[in-house]
């Protein structure tokens, strides 16, 4: 077994931090000293940032993948899993339908284990409307390529028989599935080091340097990498990263909790969603279980900045986003404070988020999780914990170069869905910086859309 995740607590936090982590973590053995140069710096070891930097090595370019704490231990292990192409919105269908087939080949290609598995998605519902709009979106899925299967009531009923219930309706994805977030996150950055990348952990991002009006370098907490290009992947950080450079990057984090429980011996579907919970098997039998969209919005000074953009998101979800407490100004991730180069930062005194769970939260998702599942009765709760997801005001990731910092790339906001599309995300990201045809169309995901007037729709998910 690998060890357990190290807890790294906020400043000043130290007595409200949860004494329970999510699964054990992959320990990668890496240098915190980063190179003098790179071709390439990514900035966040999350499931964006080591598929960016591992795409960008097997194009020959050198590069520094470099992490504040270790890699993949904040949301990228402390998600669902999911790889899903069902009801994604439009205008990340192909990010998502692109990530399936690039999860598989990153295994056959790299001989690294992500846990990735097409077992398909389960939906089940009683609600009629729901049913139809989930009709609706597999006649647009249709015209993408996307395979997914409407359920009668019978079907639906069948292939969920372990809830013990009849169902009006469903819909089942069979080319989707899971990964692990215990692994995948580390085993990507395993294959960029057998591609002669470097990963950095213990080695936090406190700026950049620039020359000629562009980005010349990236100061690290270890000292200075001279480059010509870097990658923001910093997650919920990056916002506040943003402000440093004078860059307005709306983001708004959620703290989401999750339950997780022990195996049992009558096996549950591998990944069902019900009307209000969803449920996800391990690869080592625990399974977890969570509730789509349900968080606490914690008050922030960087919240408060951006709260009227994010208005139309809170007024839709509003029966599942709560306000929340002080967690967020203890851990600092979302300052308005500058921070010197040559000090230490916000990031060096968390290495890892590692919020608080939500004990109403954890009560409801586990209540619910027993009555879709009755059999779920019989586990154990075998731990519980909180990431924070970064959202932006319509529910998509910025990706892009940010026109005040030329050579550096916006990779960020991804809304809860980073883990699943994290392969073609970090292709395409891949594409931007080395000038190749982009895998997709990249302008869905600019970051200028930030700064308009008008606001697209809010995604839904």
């Amino acid at each position: 077994m690998n060890p357990p995740l190290t807890m790294h607590r906020a400043q000043g936090a130290a007595t409200t931090m949860p004494p329970t982590l999510p699964q054990p973590l992959r320990l990668l053995e890496t240098s915190p000293t980063p190179p003098a140069s790179a071709d390439v710096v990514v900035i966040g070891g999350g499931i964006i940032g080591v598929f960016t930097a591992y795409y960008l090595a097997k194009r020959g370019l050198s590069v520094a993948l470099i992490e504040k704490g270790r890699i993949g231990a904040e949301q990228s292990s402390r998600n669902w899993g999911w790889c899903r192409q069902q009801n994604r919105d439009a205008r990340e269908l192909p990010m998502a339908t692109r990530s399936l087939e690039l999860w598989d080949q990153f295994a056959a290609d790299s001989g690294e284990d992500t846990g990735f598995k097409r077992c398909g998605l389960l939906y089940l519902s009683d609600d009629e409307a729901q049913i139809a709009g989930w009709a609706k979106w597999r006649e647009f899925a249709i015209t993408a390529g996307v395979t997914t299967h409407m359920l009668s009531g019978s079907e639906a009923s069948e292939r969920g028989r372990a809830t013990g219930r009849a169902w009006k309706g469903g819909v089942f994805s069979p080319s989707d599935g899971t990964a692990d977030p215990a692994k995948a996150a580390p085993a990507v950055a395993a294959a960029l080091i057998k591609l002669g990348g470097t990963v950095h952990q213990n080695c936090a991002a406190r700026g950049i340097e620039m020359e000629g009006g562009r980005l010349s370098g990236v100061v690290t907490e270890a000292g200075t990498i001279k480059t010509r290009a870097a990658v923001l992947a910093g997650g919920a950080w990056a916002s506040s990263f943003c402000n440093q450079l004078d860059v307005r990057f709306p983001l708004a984090t959620i703290r989401q909790s999750i339950v997780r429980v022990a195996p049992l011996a009558q096996q549950l579907p591998a990944a069902l969603a019900g009307p209000n919970v969803a449920v996800t098997r391990r690869p080592d039998g625990h399974y977890v279980l969570a509730i789509s969209g349900r968080g606490r919005a914690d008050p922030t000074p960087q919240l408060l900045r951006f709260a009227p953009q994010f208005i139309p998101m809170f007024a839709k979800r509003w029966r599942n986003v709560f306000p929340g407490g002080l967690e967020g100004m203890r851990w600092g991730h979302e300052t308005r404070a500058r921070w010197k180069l040559d000090a230490p930062t916000p990031m060096e005194r968390a290495r890892i988020l590692n919020p608080t769970p939500d004990p109403a939260g954890v009560r409801e998702t586990h209540r619910r999780a027993i009555k879709l599942l009755p059999a779920l009765r019989e586990a154990r709760i075998a731990n519980t914990w909180a990431g924070y997801i970064d959202s932006t005001p319509d529910g998509v990731p910025g990706i892009g170069e940010l026109p005040q910092v030329p050579g550096l790339i916006l990779a960020a906001g991804f809304s809860g869905h980073g883990f699943g599309i994290g392969p073609g995300a970090g292709h395409l990201i891949a594409d931007i910086v080395s000038g190749a045809t982009p895998i997709f169309d990249p302008k869905p995901f600019d970051p200028a859309r930030f700064n308009a007037s008008a606001w697209g729709k809010v995604a839904d998910f």
